[in-house]
């Protein structure tokens, strides 16, 4: 959970990288609240409601931690509009979360896998 909390804690933080493991839980940690939410929704016979509010309340956090993480492999967080392009875009920022950091440091900053 403290991956999750600490990309909450940065929603405004777009500077930096973002380590694979701190992507990834965040993104884990989100589905699963969202999927127990729509079960939840399901079962009260809300509409959206409560995911809606959810959405509407993760959705900086979840641009600022892509484009560190985007920062982790040395794209720039403007690499993001690729999943704008339909099939291919989300494909490829998939393929991309999935690449190991740069070495060292880069113009984002110094590699927090060893910091």
């Amino acid at each position: 959970m403290k991956w999750y909390f600490k990309s909450i804690k940065n929603y405004l933080y777009f500077e930096g990288r973002a380590r694979r493991k701190e992507y990834w839980m965040f993104t884990l940690i989100n589905f699963l609240i969202f999927w127990i939410l729509e079960f939840i929704e399901n079962y009260k016979g809300w509409r959206t409601l409560l995911s809606g509010l959810y959405g509407l309340f993760i959705i900086l956090p979840v641009v600022a931690v892509n484009v560190r993480r985007l920062h982790d492999i040395g794209r720039s967080g403007w690499w993001m509009l690729i999943g704008l392009v339909p099939v291919f875009g989300p494909i490829a920022l998939f393929v991309l979360a999935f690449m190991d950091s740069e070495e060292g440091s880069n113009q984002y900053g110094p590699n927090p896998k060893y910091s």
